[in-house]
């Protein structure tokens, strides 16, 4: 049996070919260029925390006035979510595996914890001996991990609040602790200090203890604040006032430094529709900043499983 064709002009030919040599050429979508998120000012110079719920919603501290929790749509579009009791002010969020919201209270010394169903907010711990928790991270067995800065004398801590509440030192008279972060494997607390500009590296034991202490990387120059690890284990530190986020391999090699509009970054979080949107915080803006990244953040990579 004779197959018949219809006949194909060689200007389709052509356009056919130019599409497919197009195609192929075509650029992946432009990484690691910043742009703004959310309108200047939006939030105080407070803002801080930024976090990713399982529903691809932002939230970032200090909406409109301090006190308060902003919800921002992936759009850009910021609001209340919630305010927190008189006298609370929130700084590092995190989720949990069940999707409830942990903050660290630096004037009152809590770790709160908002219910997203009912947004009721309840201390979930206290700890008089703190400074003031500052930013914090979370393992795969939801215990969360909180820097404990002393602004004024250059010193801080690290401590450790377990799932049911109780609060353990894990290492005192440090240099101003603030960004935190704990690797994808689960084997490594990483911490920096922010006056210092030193990033430190801990073994982290399955009960949840630190060991084998040792320098990750020095800066000669600016401040760090929040930090966060992709799925590759690569560090994203943000560098305050220099206006940049520092990329680190597991190794502690800088791998790069992504340019921000802003000069102030405090923290940084990953999220969107694959993990690979960045979210920044700006403090001399009090905005949002974004750029896109090679690799999902880990928290995104967690939540998938």
């Amino acid at each position: 049996m004779s197959l018949h064709l219809p006949r194909i002009s060689a200007f389709a030919l052509l356009s056919v070919g130019f599409m497919a040599l197009s195609a192929s050429h075509m650029p992946l979508d432009d990484v690691f260029t910043s742009r703004v998120f959310t309108p200047e000012n939006g939030f105080t110079s407070g803002v801080e925390g930024p976090a990713v719920d399982k529903t691809g919603m932002l939230y970032a501290v200090n909406f409109g006035k301090q006190g308060t929790i902003g919800q921002v749509t992936p759009d850009g579009q910021a609001s209340v979510f919630v305010e927190l009791p008189e006298g609370s002010i929130g700084n590092g969020i995190r989720f949990n595996k069940r999707g409830d919201m942990f903050i660290a209270d630096y004037p009152k010394h809590n770790i709160l914890k908002v219910a997203m169903g009912t947004k009721k907010v309840s201390v979930f711990a206290n700890e008089a001996r703190m400074n003031q928790p500052n930013d914090v991270a979370i393992d795969s067995r939801d215990r969360l991990y909180a820097s404990d800065p002393n602004w004024k004398e250059n010193t801080g801590n690290i401590w450790r609040i377990d799932t049911d509440g109780k609060v353990t030192l894990l290492e005192a008279n440090m240099g101003t602790t603030n960004g935190i972060e704990v690797s994808p494997d689960n084997k490594t607390l990483y911490v920096n200090e922010s006056a210092q500009r030193k990033v430190w590296a801990y073994d982290l034991s399955k009960a949840g203890q630190v060991s084998n202490k040792r320098l990750l990387i020095e800066f000669p120059d600016f401040g760090m604040d929040g930090m966060r690890c992709d799925a590759k284990g690569n560090l994203y530190i943000v560098r305050y006032g220099k206006g940049t986020v520092a990329k680190l391999s597991p190794a502690g090699k800088l791998l790069q430094e992504i340019k921000l509009i802003g000069q102030k970054p405090t923290n940084i979080a990953f999220g969107g529709k694959d993990g690979r949107t960045a979210y920044i915080t700006l403090q001399d803006k009090g905005n949002l900043e974004t750029f896109r990244v090679d690799t999902p953040g880990q928290e995104w990579v967690m939540r998938q499983k």
